[in-house]
């Protein structure tokens, strides 16, 4: 939300009474939301700063520790009867987040406590005691728990079943080799490999197969399946066709023991079942089947085989209506079923009341009571939900941490008065009172954003947050807040809520797979070529073109003599200008439809991001030369399904933010948070487009290339490219170190407003370039010619109202190169912005003998091609 001020008051003029408060804040109030009946209480603790929520509230940890809630503590309180402040721990732009948590002493600890992610810590020396405590090598750690299993195995008799827990002990290739498991454990059942260091799969590979009877197997985070992923994960499977459980996940020949091993009935000391038991699984009364990657339910999975079974989960698999067959039906069939965990919508459909009217035996579903449900109807679908607790690795800083907890906590706004509003937002974590706030889609409580100004003006306001009950509440309850207060399904509620929540992946990987079909279904429609040319309009009387301009850029560089500058719009023969020429403007310049322009009618589908990507994906569908882009205030649910199907094959998953329609990169950000997504929305409206994790470099820095088009016609499509194009060079060497996002210098190449200037030549990088790379320019070029006379095909194609003879325009196209020397278009820039660029571009290139253009002849070249038809430094496209 802005944050946007009233009138202020006088200098130096104190706010000393409710009225002058109720002047000052007006505004702020309004757009708070805060109930009027409140806003003399307000005055009262913002003028005396009372804190009174601890006489209120208590914040108790839940979730294990990892959360923390909000519980009312005094008798009662009724429905808008008070009001609390609460104070901001932290406040910060976004590029400033982790220089602050480094450097402010005392933040990034409080952090990390107020959002549940110190809890593993221990100091050096107590890690130490662990680690070396008894001197042991690793390699003398496993042959001792070797030894210990094999008198285990002694013990159990004829099975000789045997599970082995050999997780994060330095193994390597060489010492499973010397092992000698399967000689050892001839009936080996489990057998956990996590966490160590085996890389060479031809290795795993031929220990693991002389291992006949092993029905699980971990290898997690160790380097051969970050190699080679699910490939080798197929290659177990194939010398191993008895496992029915491979890293975590449940294999197709999953069964019995699968099902066992996940309600608690085989483990290490029961490693197996006697064949002489004739239903192993008929007392399991509890079983979690969540997050094991089930396409289809084993043929185990039946009330005959689990008669007692009375508590279920199944979240988080790739079951669908299709493949899990009729599930509903199965489970009806589980007499004493009364808890079930399950993807809504998901497998069982989408309709939280249609499972509960089909298993009426069920008193919870995803821990929430039956009655509520059927009471409370879709209102109480979003408190279903798992929360999506922090998540981070042993060795990660505490900054880290923070960094990737802080998108559950954050909330922001942006400031605003009577002439501007601020181009970055403000991101604040509110102290630890606020932030036990939890989820409900019926909250008690409210709370908002608010600037206090106790001088009447923005210099001296003070943030806070203010909280009222908007329900009666009694001693014990819970205190909630909507995180989406306001936004419905018409502003993809559900799909929002996954930055809070483990929402269903496999309901929005469907749907980006639907999205991805219908792009792959497009036929890129034929070049519209033609031998039609533009004609000069110079006039037959050689009397120059009268220009009327307000851009600095033209009055001090056009100098052609076939051109005059007039004050007088009326009057001029050519209008170029940075305002949006509509009927309005028109009017009020008195201006004809004879005269010409500088701009296209509809240009809005080039130039604003999403227009661009929406104009391509109709004409062409999903070229190579364009990332996957998604509009995130209509395409939320497919980019959630994009990310979580990269995320589960292991692929590229990072991403860039661009607002729709702003320069220079502000409010721009690169993220693999899928959180930090879906909460940047809130600071306006934004794509979100496939980060080029693997750019070429130049120098070792990341780089990209401007260049100017000139449009002449758009029916037929009639387009030249200026001969020089700017390259733009970042500051940083280039680095996907986690640290390194928040570095604009190492991943933003536009440094005419931010950092210092790393511009170079054309002539002169082409030929370092082809040095460095050892490549031909001339294919790269031929290869982004193509695609940017794609761009306006494709413009055409889809918008031929765009065509109008009296228009003429100069675009600034943004490319860069992948690591193949593949183009990707980044953006089109129209008109004004291409001016304002060039101020600073046009410096940074000079002509040499061949001929190349000059700078400060650029705009003179620019006349000439698009109004008296020349083709010097111009190739047409």
């Amino acid at each position: 939300m802005a944050l946007t001020s009233s009138p202020a008051m006088p200098p130096a003029s104190r706010i000393q009474t409710f009225e002058d408060f109720v002047k000052v804040h007006a505004m702020l109030l309004a757009a708070a939301g805060i109930p009027s009946s409140l806003h003399e209480r307000l005055f009262r603790k913002l003028s005396s700063e009372t804190f009174d929520g601890g006489n209120f509230f208590s914040v108790e940890a839940c979730e294990g520790g990892r959360w923390r809630r909000l519980l009312f503590t005094a008798q009662s309180l009724a429905k808008e009867s008070d009001v609390f402040l609460v104070d901001h721990a932290w406040t910060f732009r976004l590029p400033d987040a982790l220089k602050q948590l480094k450097e402010v002493p005392g933040l990034v600890e409080r952090m990390a406590a107020l959002m549940c992610v110190d809890v593993d810590l221990e100091s050096d020396s107590e890690k130490e005691g662990i680690e070396s405590g008894d001197g042991k090598t690793n390699e003398e750690k496993v042959r001792e728990i070797l030894e210990r299993e094999m008198e285990k195995v002694k013990e159990r008799g004829i099975d000789g079943a045997a599970w082995l827990e050999l997780e994060e002990l330095g193994i390597d290739d060489e010492m499973l080799c010397s092992l000698d498991l399967s000689s050892k454990f001839p009936n080996l059942v489990a057998l956990n490999l996590w966490g160590n260091k085996l890389q060479n799969a031809e290795t795993i590979l031929l220990e693991i197969a002389k291992c006949r009877n092993l029905k699980a197997l971990w290898l997690n985070e160790n380097p051969v399946l970050k190699n080679l992923g699910d490939d080798f994960g197929l290659a177990i499977f194939n010398c191993n066709p008895g496992l029915e459980i491979l890293n975590s996940q449940f294999t197709g020949n999953a069964g019995e023991w699968a099902l066992g091993f996940c309600s608690g009935m085989f483990c290490m000391e029961n490693p197996f079942c006697s064949h002489a038991v004739i239903n192993p699984l008929e007392s399991i009364t509890v079983l979690d089947l969540s997050n094991r990657c089930i396409r289809k339910l084993p043929e185990a999975f039946s009330p005959a085989a689990m008669p007692r079974l009375s508590q279920l989960n199944l979240r988080s698999n790739d079951l669908d209506q299709h493949s899990a067959g009729n599930l509903l039906e199965v489970l009806s069939g589980f007499s004493s079923l009364q808890t079930l965990e399950v993807d809504i919508p998901g497998p069982l459909g989408n309709s939280a009341i249609a499972i509960i009217e089909s298993l009426p035996s069920l008193s919870l579903l995803n821990g929430v009571s039956a009655s509520s449900i059927l009471g409370g109807g879709k209102h109480m679908i979003d408190s279903m939900l798992p929360p999506r607790l922090p998540e981070w690795a042993v060795t990660d800083s505490l900054a880290d941490r923070v960094v990737g907890a802080m998108w559950l906590y954050v909330m922001t706004y942006r400031l605003a008065d009577e002439e501007k509003i601020d181009e970055t937002s403000v991101w604040y974590v509110m102290d630890e009172l606020g932030s036990a706030l939890r989820h409900s889609d019926v909250a008690n409580f409210r709370i908002a954003p608010f600037l206090f100004m106790p001088e009447g003006n923005l210099t001296s306001a003070v943030s806070f947050s203010v909280l009222w009950p908007t329900q009666d509440v009694q001693n014990g309850d819970e205190c909630t807040r909507d995180f989406l207060f306001g936004i419905g399904e018409d502003k993809q509620r559900s799909a929002r809520l996954t930055a809070w929540f483990h929402t269903p992946e496999n309901y929005f990987i469907q749907e980006f797979k639907k999205y991805h079909q219908l792009l792959q279904s497009k036929c890129p429609e034929p070049y519209n070529l033609s031998s039609f040319i533009t004609k000069s309009i110079f006039p037959s009387n050689a009397l120059p073109l009268r220009v009327y301009t307000d851009i600095p850029q033209i009055e001090e560089f056009l100098k052609r003599p076939e051109f005059v500058l007039t004050n007088d719009p009326k009057n001029a023969d050519i209008i170029w200008t940075s305002l949006q020429v509509d009927n309005e403007v028109k009017n009020a310049l008195g201006l004809t439809d004879c005269q010409y322009v500088n701009q296209f009618p509809f240009e809005a589908c080039l130039v604003m991001k999403h227009h661009l990507a929406e104009t391509i994906h109709k004409a062409r569908g999903s070229p190579e030369w364009l990332q996957p882009t998604y509009n995130l205030e209509s395409q939320l649910s497919q980019l959630i399904g994009d990310f979580c199907k990269r995320h589960r094959e292991r692929r590229d998953n990072l991403w860039i933010l661009k607002p729709w329609n702003m320069a220079r990169t502000i409010d721009t950000t690169v993220t693999g948070d899928i959180s930090a997504i879906i909460r940047l929305m809130e600071t306006g409206p934004k794509i979100c487009q496939k980060y080029i994790e693997r750019p070429a470099l130049f120098r070792g820095k990341k780089f990209d290339l401007r260049y100017i088009v000139l449009v002449r016609s758009m029916s037929p499509v009639e387009v030249f490219l200026a001969d020089v194009f700017w390259v733009r060079l970042a500051n940083n060497p280039y680095t996907l170190e986690r640290s390194s996002l928040f570095e604009y210098e190492t991943h933003f190449t536009v440094m005419n407003y931010i950092g210092r200037l790393n511009h170079m030549n054309t002539a002169e990088f082409v030929r370092e370039f082809e040095v460095e790379h050892q490549v031909k320019w001339l294919d790269i070029h031929e290869r982004i010619k193509n695609m940017i006379r794609s761009v306006f095909d494709s413009a055409a194609t889809v918008h031929p109202e765009m065509h109008n003879p009296n228009s003429r325009a100069m675009y600034g196209v943004d490319v860069m190169l992948d690591s193949s020397f593949m183009p990707k278009l980044l953006e089109v820039t129209y008109c004004p912005d291409c001016h304002r660029a060039c101020k600073y571009d046009m410096e940074s290139v000079v002509g040499n003998k061949d001929g190349v253009i000059k700078a400060r002849d650029f705009f003179n070249t620019v006349f000439g091609c698009l109004f008296l038809n020349e083709s010097v430094h111009v190739s047409p496209l």
